[in-house]
């Protein structure tokens, strides 16, 4: 039984990719009155894109919390979030074909989540992802994703897992980027562009289709990476 103070269930979810495509995985993490993690899950998806892992991430909260009670995503992915509350009903009205006429991308997994959705109440939250202070729980998704990919094994509450540690990627994210150390670094570009796609930078952390991104010497990301990624 759910006591008054569950009002509704918030949770987390998120997606990993290392290469994108390349090993990913998936994680969920539900949260107690006190939103501190008391129930999560993750795990492999072999070789996939980013947009596949974060779409089946929010696909299994879905199926694994109760429909009976309104449930908070909270989600650093903007492309999963716009996909299911903006995108997917016009999808939906032109026969899960885009507004271009192609069909819409990863749609076993849209329709799915179309089907989850159904007849239950679903707050999404975007939070930024890695932040000092950020959000706990899409923190704690990150990670337990991000492990997934990593060692392409399922762990959870459930198998007695420990909590996911810190991604092999955050120590390189944490070295800080120095500002005003000029227009170059290492060899890359200054000139930054608005990203077609999404996709995640070498810091570990993803970008949104739109976002500005710059190329560093191992590829294109957050234009701040580049001194932290040359260092």
């Amino acid at each position: 039984m759910i006591g008054p103070m569950r009002e509704r269930v918030v949770a987390a979810c998120d997606g990993a990719s290392k290469g994108n495509p390349g090993p990913a995985g998936w994680a969920w993490v539900v949260a107690d009155a006190a939103e501190r993690p008391v129930r999560w899950e993750a795990g492999p998806l072999g070789r996939a894109t980013n947009n596949v892992a974060e779409l089946t991430a929010l696909e299994r909260l879905l199926a694994s919390t109760d429909p009976d009670v309104p449930l908070e995503v909270r989600m650093d992915s903007q492309y999963a979030m716009k996909a299911v509350t903006t995108w997917l009903p016009g999808w939906k009205r032109n026969g899960w074909r885009t507004a271009a006429g192609k069909p819409v991308a990863n749609q076993e997994l849209v329709v799915r989540i179309d089907e989850l959705l159904g007849g239950r109440s679903v707050e999404f939250r975007y939070v930024p992802a890695h932040q000092i202070d950020g959000d706990r729980l899409n923190d704690f998704a990150d990670r337990a994703a991000s492990q997934a990919a990593t060692a392409q094994e399922p762990a959870g509450s459930a198998l007695g897992s420990p909590e996911p540690p810190p991604a092999p990627d955050v120590p390189a994210a944490r070295k800080a980027p120095r500002r005003g150390s000029g227009t170059k670094s290492g060899g890359a570009s200054a000139r930054t562009i608005k990203a077609k796609f999404p996709g995640r930078c070498l810091c570990g952390r993803s970008y949104a289709a739109g976002e500005p991104i710059a190329k560093n010497d191992q590829g294109w990301g957050h234009p701040d990476c580049r001194t932290a990624v040359a260092g």
